[in-house]
């Protein structure tokens, strides 16, 4: 499961309080009964969330390179034509300082359809050894000023030239970055963000012919309204897509460098469901460090492979799309969605999509635990439209397929707000998700990729 002192959490959690002060007041003991939500849900008047992407040959010729240049091809990409300069880079997790030959690319300014409170960039990239990439975003606010250009990560595919990190105290006193998010600090205040530029940095060893190629880089801006309970879909289908199955917690007290080992391993885990229903999976020669006789090597190399130094966890959301979209062609995005009829969609298309929810043990029947933050992959409907999902937290490989009460299931994911165990008001992830998917999808998996903005 996602550490559940993250900051992600730990800032959602303040959000939340702030908005509520009043709810807060009457539920302070730790022993008292969770108080009832209110009821009915905030209504929506519009989107709620804006998908935008650069990943096209026009697109990468689109925006400001120095350096960088585009190239055409199978799957069109950016790399370094010639170095614009040298940095030297100290890594705040290993000491150590290495110097770099960089160029970059800027791209056009995009003006969001959804002034938001909540910018999260994603990037499919290939960074051979002895390469790195850096993503920024700037953004600019609902007043015409803008932010600083913030650091949204710092990413190798490998860890062996850098250690791949966020970047945490990054903030202007209006809006700041929480791991893997940009939000605005005061969301009641009206300010927002309209608009925002990314700004790709690709580092090699200096004097050498290596490149890294980034082949997608976006963001999911959101302004998804503050609700206890959301509206309650109608169920549209029945059908279950073959995922493999794979338990975290058979993992436990394995790797523990890895934030502390398999317990805490849901998004990589569940990464590695939807990367091996794809048909990818890690090579003989990419497990060998795992050691031998351990059960789903596989998900030991994910949980390496997605870990953010900085987070200290393997549940940096972008980080685990990155992860997905180094196995051949494949291409990944973090966004939101805004009901179950919206997965139905995907799943219809044969698109399984990893969720991140968050739920005290008597609100998801059948689940058996708690949690502050944790990911599972939804694979299907029931005929009575309950949730089909892979759900890691589970003792066995057997045990993994679980089903869920819609009702229930539809609330934990999609609210921004709700009561922990101590009877304070915490926040709740509004409908993140992961969506990976074929670089060459069928045509009416593009469809439907392109009507959420994903293409």
């Amino acid at each position: 499961m996602n550490r559940p002192t993250s900051r992600r959490t730990v800032l959602t959690a303040a959000l939340a309080v702030a908005a509520t002060a009043g709810a807060v007041s009457s539920a302070t003991s730790a022993s008292a009964a969770v108080p009832a939500a209110p009821s009915g849900a905030a209504p929506t008047t519009g989107p709620t969330v804006d998908n935008h992407s650069w990943h096209g040959f026009t697109d990468w010729r689109s925006g400001s390179g120095a350096g960088t240049r585009p190239v055409a091809g199978r799957r069109p990409g950016l790399v370094i034509g010639h170095a614009e300069g040298r940095t030297d880079y100290t890594d705040p997790h290993t000491g150590a300082t290495a110097t770099w030959e960089y160029a970059s690319w800027t791209s056009p300014l995009h003006r969001s359809a959804v002034p938001a409170t909540e910018v999260i960039a994603s990037w499919n990239a290939h960074t051979p050894a002895g390469t790195w990439i850096q993503i920024e975003l700037q953004g600019r606010y609902s007043d015409g000023t803008a932010t600083p250009w913030y650091v949204m990560g710092r990413w190798a595919a490998g860890d062996g030239d850098i250690r791949r990190t966020s970047v945490d105290d990054q903030t202007d006193g209006r809006s700041s970055v929480w791991t893997d998010t940009l939000s605005v600090d005061d969301a009641a205040s009206g300010l927002r963000l309209a608009a925002y530029r990314l700004r790709l940095t690709l580092y090699r060893t200096p004097g050498s012919r290596l490149t890294p190629t980034v082949w997608r880089v976006g963001a999911m801006a959101s302004d998804v309204p503050d609700r206890f309970t959301v509206p309650a879909s109608t169920p549209g289908l029945a059908r279950e897509l073959i995922v493999p199955r794979y338990s975290q917690n058979i993992h436990a007290g394995q790797y523990p460098e890895y934030d502390n080992g398999g317990e805490a391993w849901c998004s990589p885990t569940s990464s590695q469901m939807i990367i091996e229903y794809w048909g990818r999976r890690p090579t003989a020669e990419d497990l060998s460090w795992v050691e031998p006789g351990l059960p789903d090597p596989q998900v030991c190399h994910a949980a390496r492979f997605t870990y953010d130094y900085q987070y200290e966890g393997c549940g940096n959301w972008p980080f685990n799309a990155a992860y997905a979209s180094t196995y051949d062609d494949m291409s990944a995005a973090v966004t939101r969605l805004g009901s179950l009829t919206d997965l139905e969609t995907l799943i219809r298309a044969g698109i399984p999509v990893i969720t991140s929810q968050s739920f005290l043990k008597e609100e998801l029947t059948g689940a058996g635990y708690g949690t502050s933050g944790h990911l599972m992959t939804v694979i299907g409907f029931t005929e009575d439209g309950d949730v089909i999902a892979n759900d890691p937290a589970s003792p066995s490989d057997e045990a993994v397929r679980r089903i869920y009460r819609r009702r229930e299931w539809e609330n934990i994911w999609l609210r921004t707000k709700r009561y922990n165990a101590s009877g304070k008001v915490v926040g709740g992830t509004g409908g993140v998700c992961y969506v990976y998917w074929p670089a060459r999808p069928t045509p009416a998996q593009r469809r439907v990729l392109e009507s959420f903005g994903l293409l």
